[in-house]
């Protein structure tokens, strides 16, 4: 089984048609469709279902997909390891993050790597931290920054980064616009700005909620931190939102306050998730280095950071 046939096989799976894989890799369509039977035949299996106008993965080829990219990430981390102990730092990095992490700013850090390692081709992809655990589990993320309540997903290491409250924002013509605090009891009722179920703060906030037996109304789900406060900002609910936020919505002129009388207080808990199944690249660690100073090292690599 050669790379080269599971880097074609990636590209189908991910586009879901040959000729837009091939466009991708670069190559024919011919020579892309050859290697996929090819590759089929070694594992006599059908990988795809091939259709008029796209393809769809076999049980066979779902279940390759995940070893796949975790045997190119491991071919990467090879290659990447070679070149540092020759005083590269070069390859691929792939990272994901959610919006308005607080204990981290991403365009800084970001810059600060490519400023130190400009041979690295970096990607920056944000989504919800559901999505982006998944992405790093199946090795297709070399790194996510993440916000997640509770122990780490099956697969996945969280290296802890810290901890923001939860706090209340609404509209200052609100009942509660004029407290400094409030209680799960104040806001039974209210209709609820929220994120969807994929990201960090909802998972928070539906499992606080869940704790303390209480029922919510989210009648506005959102992807993007700005719409969340667009929609507050109309009266159109009350949000609960990490304290970095809040910043964001003074901006806005909404009114936060503190979330207090609460059993099990709900707090942003900030990560990185990083593959327990596939050693960290040099890149990858550097990256880690610079946002997690004084950090020990990703198990699996020596703890001397790679050189710049």
């Amino acid at each position: 089984m050669e790379l080269r046939h599971l880097e074609y096989f990636v590209a189908v799976a991910e586009e879901r048609h040959f000729t837009r894989a091939a466009e991708r890799m670069r190559v024919a369509q011919s020579g892309l469709s050859a290697s996929i039977r090819s590759l089929e035949r070694e594992l006599d299996a059908d990988l795809f279902v091939r259709h008029t106008r796209r393809v769809e993965l076999t049980d066979a080829g779902e279940a390759l997909l995940t070893e796949a990219h975790r045997t190119l990430a491991s071919a990467a981390a090879a290659r990447d390891a070679v070149a540092a102990v020759r005083g590269l730092l070069r390859g691929n990095l792939s990272v994901g993050a959610e919006q308005c992490l607080g204990l981290i700013d991403m365009p800084p850090l970001i810059a600060a790597f490519r400023r130190a390692h400009p041979g690295v081709d970096v990607r920056l992809r944000y989504a919800g931290s559901g999505q982006l655990v998944e992405q790093v589990r199946q090795g297709r993320l070399h790194a996510g920054f993440v916000a997640l309540p509770g122990p780490a997903p099956d697969g996945v290491r969280l290296i802890p980064l810290g901890t923001e409250p939860m706090v209340l924002i609404c509209h200052p013509s609100h009942r509660l616009a004029e407290e400094e605090m409030a209680t799960l009891e104040d806001v039974l009722g209210e209709d609820f700005v929220d994120f969807s179920a994929d990201w960090g703060a909802r998972r928070v906030n539906d499992l606080t909620f869940a704790r303390a037996g209480a029922e919510r109304r989210v009648v506005v789900e959102v992807n993007d931190v700005h719409t969340l406060l667009d929609f507050v900002h109309q009266g159109l609910g009350v949000a609960l939102v990490p304290a970095p936020v809040t910043r964001k919505s003074q901006a806005k002129g909404l009114h936060a306050a503190a979330l207090t009388g609460v059993a099990v207080a709900p707090n942003w808990q900030v990560s990185v998730a990083v593959p327990v199944s596939t050693p960290a690249g040099p890149a990858t660690e550097s990256l880690l280095n610079l946002a997690v100073p004084g950090r020990a090292a990703v198990p699996g690599r020596a703890a001397t950071p790679p050189p710049s």
